[in-house]
Parts: structure tokens; C-alpha cells; sequence
């Protein structure tokens, strides 16, 4: 009988992937704590990722807009992202941001 305490929930919603509550184990895997980090007080900015960014939020909340569509992902501290290269949104912080983050 597998176990799903071990395994994080993922969704995918307008191109952008969500890994809500990844394990240490996965974290360690990816070496996020070696990434750069970024952080921002609230505010909105509009954004163009040239290559693929995988984030990990330490703290905050964000609603990103992506270009073209009214709705929008909601994430926050302990979330994985996952944004597709080419994308162009507006990210709206509402809780200061401070994360990991790579771009391949």
C-alpha cells in the first residue's frame, strides 16, 4: 500500500506548475538552498521570462496574471513554481517575497 504523506499535491494551471509542500528530501534533490534568492515588499510588476524559472517561496503570497487571460495562480511559502519559458504576467505580491529561484 503506497503512502501519499510522502508525496507533495502538483497543478498545473494557466502553463504555470504548482508543487504545494514539496518534501525536504525533494528539496535537497534539487539543491534549492543553494539557488539565488530574490525578495520584494508588495507590489505588482509585469514580468517576461526569457528561459524556464523554478521557484521555492520561503515566505509571501502571490497572485500571478499571466498576459491575455483575467484569471490568475495563487502561491505562496512552501510552494515549488515551476514558470514556462516565454511567459509574460504580471506578478501582484500582497505578503513581502522572499525566495529561491533558477532559471535553465
Amino acid at each position: 500500500m503506497e503512502s501519499s504523506a510522502q508525496t507533495s499535491a502538483v497543478e498545473e494551471k494557466l502553463g504555470i506548475r504548482i508543487e504545494r509542500k514539496p518534501s525536504e528530501q525533494r528539496l535537497l534533490e534539487l539543491g534549492v538552498k543553494s539557488w539565488p534568492k530574490w525578495g520584494c515588499p508588495p507590489s505588482k510588476l509585469p514580468w517576461t521570462y526569457d528561459a524556464e524559472e523554478t521557484c521555492y517561496l520561503l515566505k509571501g503570497k502571490v497572485r500571478v496574471f499571466p498576459e491575455g487571460s483575467s484569471d490568475f495562480v495563487e502561491f505562496g511559502a512552501g510552494n515549488l513554481v515551476v514558470f514556462p519559458k516565454g511567459m509574460s504576467c504580471t506578478w501582484e505580491v500582497y505578503s513581502p517575497v522572499d525566495k529561491h529561484y533558477k532559471f535553465d
